[in-house]
């Protein structure tokens, strides 16, 4: 069945496209078949179900094009782990190109001086790209490249790929539309003609070659398709069976997730191949052919779904592009500001709060950690620590492998509580420790400062009575104390959470950006208000902390 399932993923050339959804967005134009195609690489880095590719191919012989941008990779955002991920997935794709006798061209510099370089030589009138929900620096880029293809007569035909809805979109309808896109069809590999360009193919750089911030990130995934491939098989017939259960916890998440998320961000695989093995999957599993059926059912269904929350959260950036920089609700501007000392402890994992540290430790090595943790550093940052979200967001942003703004930009307000809409989740970090890693196991492998501290303390070392002896210098005490803080912390939100003025602002924004599985409802205000006991615990909402794409 394992090879049944992946032949089909790997060969899509008995797939046709039947994709209406992209149609209807696609930019009107007279498009002259015959003539050069240059196809502009961003996070789509894969042949197969390319919808611009193999659109493009049907018009002419392509040209593959990938611009490394060294502006973009000093952005504040940015880091060598990511572009280290896209490098892989270049070199495999260059690889591909070159079997089928096309030559992709990589250039280092400004996307427009680079479009016009190419245009001297080639004269093409037709440009292709996906549609990317990426952040403000590739939306101004995108501004720019559009003025210069209209001064220049080319047509910019940019198409989806993924169920985010460029241009007016309605909530209500939006779950369809996202449904009709993961069941289509999936792209049939292009027919490529040999191109005969004459252009130099172009070095891929190295991050040192871009003067990209070193990044000790020891033991980052892989990037490229084939390891994408082996990653998605790997879950969905073995590791995943427990996905459900073992995804909140550091210590089985490693395993038990799919770890496909900076494959999805940048595109060596596509949502709609990984949606569809995996519901395949599933459908085999309630024939009754897989031995526990029952766990395995429930852990696809539950990843299926985080998939669909990959793209809601997207939606709200593609909807709404100052969520990156400005408080979704207003009433939450100026309440926090900036702490040097805080943010550095934070960030090098020397709060004095050991599960937060080994966390934060885990992620700068690793490039990923899971979905609950994620949450939980964002929500330390912003309630115990008291910081505005903004350095802290984009210090994950560079810590994660598998940044993708959209989603990023999101849950950094949910987490942070500024959206006006979700309830504040203030995760108690001792109390986190202790039920995610009740042994210590986590804590030790990422501190091993605190190796001989004994279990009943390992989650408050300072408690230990031989701590000053064993410990010393080599771990700071608590930075504050976590349970004062988070109580203020709580105050202060609920005071602004309380006012008229807040609700009639967060009704706009649920109807502009909220999942309709849920409704919000005006008595919900009402029902918070008159229940503080239920306002002091993090609640379970349908819109979960699905952080690293959507817990993948």
């Amino acid at each position: 069945m394992m090879t049944i399932v992946f032949t089909m993923i790997k060969k899509l050339a008995e797939y046709q496209i039947q994709d209406n959804l992209t149609n209807r967005r696609v930019r009107t134009h007279r498009m002259r078949d015959g003539d050069t195609q240059l196809v502009w690489f961003k996070r789509d880095l894969r042949i197969e179900d390319n919808t611009v590719l193999t659109q493009a191919a049907e018009k002419g012989p392509v040209l593959p094009l990938y611009i490394v941008e060294p502006e973009y990779w000093l952005g504040p955002d940015t880091s060598a782990r990511q572009w280290n991920f896209i490098r892989d997935c270049l070199i495999e794709l260059r690889t591909t190109f070159d079997q089928l006798g096309v030559p992709l061209i990589v250039r280092c510099g400004n996307a427009i001086e680079i479009l016009s370089q190419i245009l001297q030589s080639n004269k093409f009138r037709n440009l292709w790209s996906h549609e990317e929900t990426g952040n403000a620096w590739t939306f101004n880029r995108d501004k720019n490249v559009a003025g210069w293809c209209k001064i220049r007569g080319i047509e910019w035909t940019e198409l989806p790929q993924n169920g985010v809805i460029r241009g007016p979109s309605n909530r209500d309808k939006w779950a369809a539309e996202r449904k009709k896109f993961a069941s289509r069809k999936q792209c049939s590999l292009p027919n490529l003609n040999k191109n005969v360009s004459k252009l130099p193919l172009g070095s891929i750089p190295k991050s040192k070659d871009l003067k990209i911030e070193y990044d000790d990130c020891v033991f980052r995934q892989k990037g490229g398709r084939n390891e994408g491939l082996k990653t998605l098989e790997s879950f969905i017939f073995k590791r995943g069976l427990n996905y459900r259960v073992d995804m909140s916890s550091p210590l089985s998440a490693q395993k038990s997730c799919s770890r496909i998320s900076p494959h999805l961000a940048y595109g060596s695989l596509s949502i709609r191949e990984v949606s569809q093995a995996t519901q395949k999957q599933k459908n085999t599993i309630l024939e009754g052919k897989v031995e526990g059926s029952s766990s395995w059912s429930r852990s696809l269904s539950s990843f299926n779904s985080r998939l669909y929350w990959h793209c809601h959260f997207m939606q709200k950036l593609e909807d709404e592009v100052e969520l990156e920089w400005k408080n979704l609700h207003s009433a939450y501007d100026g309440i926090r500001g900036d702490n040097k000392h805080y943010f550095q402890s934070w960030s090098k994992g020397e709060t004095g709060w050991p599960f937060v540290d080994a966390c934060m430790r885990m992620l700068r090595a690793t490039g990923w950690i899971n979905f609950r943790m994620r949450a939980m550093l964002a929500s330390i940052a912003s309630y115990h620590l008291w910081m505005d979200w903004r350095k802290p967001g984009e210090q994950l942003a560079r810590l994660f492998t598998d940044y993708e703004p959209g989603i990023h930009w999101s849950q950094i307000q949910m987490q942070s509580g500024t959206t006006g809409i979700n309830l504040p989740r203030v995760y108690n970090p001792v109390k986190q420790g202790k039920e995610q890693d009740p042994a210590g196991f986590f804590v030790r492998h990422w501190l091993p400062e605190l190796a001989v501290v004994p279990d009943e303390y390992i989650h408050e070392p300072w408690d230990w009575g031989d701590a000053t002896q064993f410990l010393k210098d080599t771990y700071p005490r608590p930075i504050v104390d976590h349970l004062k803080v988070a109580r203020i912390a709580r105050e202060k939100v609920w005071a602004i959470r309380g006012s008229d003025s807040h609700k009639e602002i967060a009704l706009k924004i649920q109807d502009k950006h909220g999942s309709r599985k849920k409704r919000f409802k005006k008595s919900n205000y009402k029902r918070l208000s008159n229940n503080k006991k239920k306002l002091k615990q993090p609640a379970k909402e349908v819109q979960l902390a699905l952080f690293d794409k959507n817990g993948i």
